[in-house]
């Protein structure tokens, strides 16, 4: 459905259209009608469905603008969420000239409670910094006409639901209220029964809730196998930007830092860094200094990442729907996306659980070898040699070059140049965690025997800006075909070469 369609104005439609959009999601063609005509919604959605517009564009519809007092509440569980849900509201409004300010905590109160004195007439916060801003009286809800609680699961994860329980009940009994949640608890459906009014329910079927361009896989094995596994799935598939999940803040530290001690460039996600470091991760990530994200589900739900191309559950979740907000951070737009599950022998009732949830059965993989995945880094440091060539003026080196030939080998010179870009195999300890148990019945011990790798290389051969540089990463930007039947190893053959002297080259 178009959003021409929906009853919106034209300066929003003007907007909409700037943004480069047309067709309006499922969610959003569902929600936006229901809004404009003062129903309460409940919404079971997804990240990436497009519920913030189906909220936000109403909402500013619906604005007085001539009216200075807040009139639009939206409760986030997390800063990045929140951040980004006051951004989208922002641009989406700006002909408008809506004022949207965004309350979370970690940032400078003072700052904010200057801000709030400009009158802004739609607010987006975290449970804890509105309650803050509430009790020193520098926000007031008694003209508040839309609420809105946005990841409502989430928020009754974090141990927030009293908090937003207390938010609630300063706002007016006429007003608004639309909730929007990926899981619907009992908890959650008790928000909804005690502070909505007939609230109309919006859900996206099942069959929507994963795409057809994700390729879902997944690999049994043992718990102390699978940091090596997931590595050398790097090395052969070539994934170009990543998402991995753990489900505690500890992993999330050792995996990324054992990442890093291989080469790769990573960086962990989760609720316990600051601020300024969190904002900084997103930048690098964004701007491709750091090619893998490794991060707890919490940490990940509402920050704005585009371009993943591939998901590694490095633990599977227990909640099959966080496995749906999980791959659903890849395979976007119209783009190819793969994910892969690492279960062990016990998890395996909980990877039925996401089967049967999503209506999709995930494909077994055969981990890589550890030869295999050698192969893949020398076959991906032949293409960023080749691309290096390509695009450097080599001129100046010329000379270097020739007297270096006249010295060494030329096989032992590209020998320790590939030595050089391909990574060390450094010995990282992860501490075990206790798998999930079996609780289901039936088919722990299956095991469909198997495909191989899976994520072929040839989805994302081709690198953009600062993912060019192949020579700290230890994987990656190289050819579609591999030559698997061959060692890896630099030719023993020699030409005639009289006394030239030879390398030591370090074992790989």
């Amino acid at each position: 459905m178009k959003f021409s369609e929906l009853g919106l104005s034209d300066r929003l439609l003007s907007a909409i259209s700037s943004s480069g959009f047309e067709e309006a999601t499922p969610i959003q063609a569902e929600t936006i009608p229901m809004v404009l005509k003062g129903q309460d919604v409940i919404g079971q959605a997804q990240t990436g469905t497009g519920k913030t517009a189906a909220f936000g564009l109403p909402i500013l519809q619906k604005i007085d603008f001539d009216n200075p007092n807040v009139q639009a509440l939206i409760i986030s569980p997390t800063r990045e969420l929140a951040i980004q849900t006051q951004e989208e509201i922002y641009r989406l409004g700006k002909d408008e000239k809506a004022r949207v300010q965004v309350v979370y905590g970690g940032a400078d109160i003072r700052r904010q409670i200057n801000s709030l004195k400009d009158h802004p007439q739609i607010i987006v916060g975290t449970p804890g910094r509105l309650l803050d801003h509430i009790r020193r009286h520098t926000l007031k809800l008694e003209h508040i006409k839309t609420l809105v609680l946005d990841e409502a699961d989430e928020m009754l994860d974090m141990g927030f639901l009293d908090d937003i329980e207390s938010i609630i009940k300063q706002t007016p009994e006429e007003r608004q209220t639309l909730l929007f949640s990926a899981t619907m608890p009992a908890q959650i459906k008790r928000v909804g029964v005690q502070f909505m009014k007939d609230p109309q329910q919006v859900k996206i079927k099942a069959k929507e809730l994963t795409t057809d361009l994700i390729d879902q896989y997944y690999v049994r094995l043992k718990e102390y196998e699978k940091f090596d596994t997931m590595t050398r799935f790097f090395d052969v598939q070539d994934p170009e930007v990543i998402l991995v999940f753990c489900r505690t803040k500890r992993r999330v530290d050792e995996v990324s830092k054992g990442l890093e001690a291989r080469g790769y460039k990573a960086a962990g996600l989760h609720g316990d860094l600051t601020q300024a470091r969190r904002s900084q991760i997103m930048q690098e990530f964004k701007h491709g200094k750091i090619d893998i994200l490794v991060a707890t589900d919490v940490a990940a739900r509402g920050i704005d990442i585009s371009g993943v191309t591939h998901v590694y559950n490095y633990d599977i979740p227990q909640d099959p729907d966080s496995y749906v907000h999980r791959v659903g951070r890849t395979g976007r737009a119209g783009k190819h996306g793969v994910s892969i599950t690492f279960a062990t022998p016990n998890e395996m009732d909980y990877l039925r659980e996401i089967e049967k949830l999503t209506k999709v059965r995930m494909l077994p993989l055969k981990p890589p070898t550890e030869q295999e995945a050698f192969v893949g880094q020398l076959n991906s440091a032949e293409s960023d040699i080749a691309d290096l060539i390509q695009k450097t003026n080599t001129e100046k080196y010329e000379k270097m070059a020739d007297k270096l030939l006249d010295e060494y080998e030329a096989t032992d010179l590209v020998a320790a140049l590939l030595n050089d870009v391909t990574r060390d195999n450094v010995k990282v300890k992860i501490t075990p965690e206790r798998p999930l148990s079996r609780h289901h019945g039936g088919g722990h011990n299956s095991h469909r025997g198997g495909g191989h790798w899976g994520g072929s290389r040839g989805h994302n051969n081709h690198r953009n800006g600062d993912r060019n540089s192949g020579r700290n990463r230890g994987r990656s930007n190289g050819s579609r075909d591999r030559d698997h039947g061959h060692g890896g190893k630099p030719s023993s053959k020699r030409s005639n070469s009289g006394n030239k002297r030879r390398f030591t080259i370090k074992n790989s």
